[in-house]
């Protein structure tokens, strides 16, 4: 895509123009609307210290061209907190090209940095690509996703 080396880093308050299309284009990929509202109170956890959730962008000079979220949280299986790496996207066009295996490499570390003892996402069973990615840098829990919208 360009000279310039991939970056990646945490956002800051002046990212949300660049993080905002690559949000929505997450949704397109998964066929869902996430109401606006949901989306700037999310915007503002990320930018909140006190908040276990965190966001980060993947740059090629001044355009971000992936995004990454995750989240620590409290495990009954481990002093430590979990990591739950909840959504990974690339712009359009970049896919297979290693951007993917840096932003979830990135997580890795934070989470290690953090005193996480887990990094677990889920994804959906027609993401076939990403599962090609995911089956060599992580391992299949066999566990099965059960849940009940309120």
């Amino acid at each position: 895509m360009s000279a310039a080396p991939l970056e990646i880093r945490p956002v800051s308050a002046a990212d949300h123009a660049a993080w905002l299309p690559l949000w929505q284009g997450y949704q397109r990929f998964y066929k869902t609307e996430i109401a606006s509202e949901t989306s700037a109170v999310t915007w503002q956890r990320f930018l909140d210290p006190d908040e276990p959730m965190h966001a980060t962008l993947a740059w090629y000079g001044d355009k971000a061209v992936g995004l990454v979220h995750f989240i620590f949280h409290r495990s009954c299986w481990t002093i430590g907190d979990y990591c739950y790496l909840q959504d990974l996207y690339l712009a359009e066009g970049l896919r297979g090209g290693g951007i993917g295996r840096q932003l979830i490499e990135h997580v890795y570390g934070e989470a290690r940095a953090a005193g996480a003892s887990r990094v677990h996402w889920l994804t959906h069973e027609t993401n076939t690509d990403a599962m090609q990615l995911y089956e060599r840098i992580a391992d299949r829990s066999g566990f099965v996703q059960y849940r009940k919208i309120l």
